[in-house]
């Protein structure tokens, strides 16, 4: 899906995963599910592109809904991957986590476990090698991501900020859907590690400009990244 000029989205509102494309190659900013491959090269294809392309893979987190296809693509096609220092080890799965669910609903947690076994969620293959970012940094990559702490839902979770896309990536720093309960709108995440440290990170996003808020699960969000992050805020002072 083309959501702007250098800007593509493949997935759907359960998992994302998005292309940055430039005239110096793809930017591709987490991976996803395994079983997402086929439309990451579709997808590539309408770019008039190809896996060739892609100079480098961002990881948002070292969840396992984000690595997806990265290995593959590291390890067939020689394309590094990069993910915070502090979760380089949830990336290559030397560290397990089992956050609370918090409130479910059995239509929407269906849902979600039934599309991710289908695109290959059950069957992660983790990272072996990974070069690892911090906080600030300015990766030599297509469209200059630059990197912005986002601890809370990981200890290495990172929005990442790319201009020429007009966009800011947020992986689970917060959702638009909650794979949990399947309600819409800005929101905490679910399955998050630390979730006061992850409302305060928020805070980081302020003063961004940038047209496109865009969750790792969830719709793409264009509706101003302030009213995001005051949704959220507010959501999560009536939950608590």
């Amino acid at each position: 899906m083309k959501l702007g000029p250098h800007l593509h989205r493949i997935g759907n509102d359960l998992v994302a995963a998005y292309l940055v494309d430039t005239e110096e190659g793809v930017t591709v900013i987490d991976a996803g599910l395994a079983g997402q491959w086929r439309e990451l090269t579709a997808e590539l294809a309408s770019m008039g592109r190809s896996v060739s392309d892609i100079r480098g893979v961002v990881l948002t987190h070292g969840d396992t809904d984000h690595l997806g296809f990265a290995e593959r693509l590291r390890r067939d096609h020689g394309v590094p991957v990069y993910v915070h220092e502090a979760d380089a080890a949830r990336a290559r799965g030397e560290v397990k986590t089992k956050p609370a669910w918090g409130p479910v609903k059995l239509g929407a947690i269906a849902g979600f476990l039934w599309y991710a076994a289908r695109k290959g969620g059950l069957r992660t293959t983790y990272l072996s090698e990974v070069i690892v970012v911090r906080d600030g940094q300015v990766l030599d990559l297509p469209g200059a991501p630059r990197v912005i702490g986002l601890p809370g839902h990981s200890p290495g979770s990172i929005a990442i900020h790319v201009p020429v896309a007009d966009a800011v990536f947020v992986g689970d720093g917060l959702t638009t859907r909650h794979v949990l309960t399947g309600r819409h709108g800005p929101q905490p995440a679910p399955f998050t590690d630390d979730p006061e440290q992850a409302l305060a990170s928020l805070s980081r996003l302020e003063g961004i400009d940038a047209t496109w808020l865009l969750p790792g699960h969830g719709t793409p969000w264009n509706g101003g990244i302030a009213e995001a992050v005051h949704t959220i805020r507010f959501r999560a002072d009536a939950a608590g």
